[in-house]
């Protein structure tokens, strides 16, 4: 029911009028999502690009992921603002339906695209087809199998921004992930995936450059849970650490952790990505924006 009302109310939201943005300077969002980074596995690895936007931005090592801590409903999480339980996606492979499942609640994707947002999604795992919601994105590319390589997910995502320059965009790199489970969570196998992740990245962040929209757009890096041994998930700790790093105008410098009542969840990223498209906050919403990343922010 909520579900419901909810769509009814953005049924309002008029296309040819976006809201107004708390922090002006922050036109466009892009989510980085890097499947299965563990925070101090990306620390430890070669990773200039995510260095310097630790250097340059506000981070976490300590945010959590879902309690389940696996790739679809952790992602559904992270896209939805909500828990699995409230999103209703709690399975983790593509479903073989005639008539296509998508979450019960809105993604941030169809939150933005009624206010008239352009919006994309790059996804390196063909199960995130139940994130592309027809009408909700202008722009998605999701493999037909789940072998891509995080270079044709950065080819995909720098040919969109070139030729969209999307307000909101989503990239996701999945090999960390495959890596992990064929190899082992901190393998030198696995590290060579996140050097070439950190690689991608910088890829997605020289195109924004290239583009011209990169000094008035918020970039996010997260991942959707992390692992131990040569898997991942119930609620171990090691799998429900992420990286939640920020980049932009008017982004604090500086760890997160110096705000002792802050514990960043991956719900918190649509909240955030809302907050500062002037989207508001839903009174479903179990995340809330990470206020703290940013330098006196409007709360109101």
């Amino acid at each position: 029911m909520f579900a419901a009302a909810i769509l009814a109310g953005l049924a309002l939201a008029r296309a040819d009028e976006k809201p107004v943005r708390p922090i002006p300077a922050i036109e466009r969002v892009v989510i980085i999502s890097i499947d299965g980074l563990r925070p101090d596995r990306l620390l430890l690895a070669n990773t200039p690009v995510m260095h310097a936007m630790i250097r340059e931005g506000a981070y976490t090592f300590w945010a959590k992921t879902t309690a389940v801590s696996i790739t679809l409903p952790s992602h559904t999480s992270m896209l939805t603002g909500v828990t699995p339980q409230k999103h209703g996606i709690e399975w983790n492979w593509d479903l073989p339906l005639k008539t296509p499942v998508y979450p019960l609640v809105p993604t941030v994707f169809e939150l933005a695209h009624k206010w008239g947002y352009t919006t994309a999604m790059v996804a390196g795992k063909s199960k995130f087809s139940t994130l592309a919601k027809p009408g909700t994105l202008d722009r998605v590319f999701v493999p037909a199998q789940d072998l891509t390589a995080d270079e044709l997910v950065a080819d995909q995502a720098e040919t969109i921004i070139r030729e969209l320059k999307p307000d909101l965009l989503f990239v996701h790199f999945p090999v960390t992930d495959r890596m992990g489970h064929q190899y082992g969570w901190g393998s030198p196998e696995q590290l060579a995936a996140i050097e070439r992740a950190d690689a991608c990245v910088g890829r997605v962040i020289a195109a924004l450059q290239q583009a011209g929209v990169k000094e008035h757009t918020l970039v996010i890096v997260t991942a959707d849970h992390g692992g131990a041994g040569k898997s991942h998930g119930a609620d171990d700790a090691r799998s429900r650490h992420i990286p939640w790093i920020a980049t932009g105008p008017g982004v604090r410098q500086g760890d997160l952790t110096q705000f002792a009542d802050l514990e960043v969840r991956t719900e918190d990223t649509t909240a955030t990505t809302c907050y500062v498209l002037g989207l508001g906050q839903f009174p479903y919403f179990d995340g809330k924006p990470v206020l703290p990343a940013f330098e006196n922010p409007p709360t109101k």
